[in-house]
């Protein structure tokens, strides 16, 4: 049998143990926030000359201007084959089918006879999009972004993604631009993207959301614009992860496939199998190994299966138990009855059930979103939505039968307060 996940049993490990195996994502030496802290600086005072600057350093590229505008994106888009074509569209298709069900009306209520409150949506005016494009070019995730986007209403869709080596984007990306009829992309990448568009350059706007998935560089730089500037962020979205829950139900070779599906994105993903099965842990340790060494991006999923492990359970029960204490970004339930644990599943970005429901069918194209938060936020944030895109605002009207019946209780909590004039906007009312 090949070893490649590290096997813990459930039962055996003592707390500081476990809390070890929930961490991830950490800055120890604060190397991370002083880098990004430097970045943010050094765009906030330069400008477009920082941008510049970065993507010489960074990516390699020395840019003229760090814009493209709609000829040259019909151009790139244009340059991909119709089989991409079409399935980015079918992406794009599902995934707005499945968003468009999130803008619903609210109803009016009438909390007592003549007080009528009510609250009404209002798009984010304007929104920065993060599209990756390290080690692997993520068109994918402008359709994520870009598709609530638009549903909500969002008045300016500003998108940063690094430039490639010939100082252009990626034509799928160009071809997801022309589907959500954006016609600019900024042409750079990290955490001095995020800063600028939450500072605003000489080139680039100025957003009052930031959105996107990226590495700890850019994580860190949303956390601390977030701390900063008047910005808000979707989430933090760090180093992608997948737990899978498995029983003897489950076929060894799905799950190492699943296992590793995550592992190609970098180096500082993380796979977690939990299992109430010894022989099926062995199993996937043997598929695991006959997998990788079929992978284009072997060497990054070798490195991301050393940050990996394995979790022996007694009972499903525990099984659920960890994953809900890790809370993971992505949770595969490998099962024939999956039913049962769905609903003792409390903390996940995204779930994933059955045998034939694999991470990367949401991904690209089931139609749910894969932007998700990470490091165990998924325990108090959701994964991006129509609502990140928008704010909702509360109205109210009183009539004069309202304000007799409201009038003396807004007196009463006022004065026991000992706010008068709050009483009094009431009282001169009244009389």
């Amino acid at each position: 049998m090949n070893t490649m996940l590290r096997t813990y049993i459930y039962r055996s490990l003592s707390e500081p143990v476990v809390q070890q195996l929930l961490a991830r994502n950490t800055d120890p030496s604060n190397a991370v926030q002083q880098s990004v802290t430097a970045i943010i600086a050094e765009v906030k005072a330069k400008g477009d000359a920082a941008l510049k600057a970065y993507a010489q350093q960074f990516d390699g590229v020395q840019l003229e201007q760090l814009s493209l505008g709609a000829e040259e994106i019909a151009a790139l888009a244009a340059s991909i084959g119709r089989e991409q074509q079409r399935a980015l569209e079918i992406a794009f298709a599902n995934i707005h089918r499945f968003h468009a069900t999130q803008l619903r009306k609210e109803r009016t209520v009438e909390t007592m006879p003549g007080v009528t409150c009510w609250r009404e949506p209002r798009p984010i005016e304007k929104v920065g999009l993060y599209i990756p494009g390290g080690s692997a070019v993520l068109p994918s995730t402008l359709l994520m972004l870009g598709v609530p986007a638009r549903i909500a209403g969002c008045k300016e869709i500003v998108v940063c993604s690094p430039p490639q080596s010939d100082g252009k984007i990626n034509g799928y990306v160009a071809y997801c631009l022309q589907l959500l009829n954006i016609d600019n992309v900024y042409l750079v990448g990290g955490a001095q993207a995020v800063a600028a568009m939450a500072f605003g350059t000489e080139s680039i706007p100025k957003v009052d959301k930031l959105f996107g998935p990226g590495n700890q560089y850019v994580t860190k730089a949303k956390s601390v614009l977030q701390g900063m500037t008047q910005v808000s962020i979707d989430m933090p979205a760090g180093p992608s992860e997948v737990l899978v829950i498995a029983d003897s139900s489950a076929n060894p070779e799905y799950v190492a496939a699943d296992l590793l599906a995550q592992t190609e994105h970098g180096p500082d993903s993380q796979a977690i199998l939990v299992s109430t099965d010894q022989s099926l842990i062995d199993a996937v340790q043997d598929a695991l190994a006959t997998q990788l060494a079929e992978l284009p991006r072997a060497a990054i999923a070798a490195k991301a299966l050393d940050n990996s492990y394995a979790i022996l359970c007694e009972t499903t029960d525990e099984a659920i138990a960890f994953s809900n204490r890790y809370a993971p970004e992505h949770l595969i339930i490998e099962m024939d009855e999956w039913e049962p644990l769905v609903r003792k599943v409390s903390n996940a970005g995204s779930v994933f059930v059955g045998h034939l429901t694999p991470e990367s069918a949401g991904d690209y194209a089931s139609g749910t979103n894969h932007t998700l938060p990470t490091s165990g936020y998924a325990r108090s944030y959701s994964g991006v939505s129509v609502d990140s895109f928008i704010k909702k605002i509360t109205f109210q009207h009183i009539t004069q039968e309202g304000l007799q019946n409201i009038g003396h209780t807004v007196e009463v909590l006022a004065e026991l307060e000992g706010l008068h004039a709050h009483k009094n906007a009431v009282s001169v009312r009244l009389t």
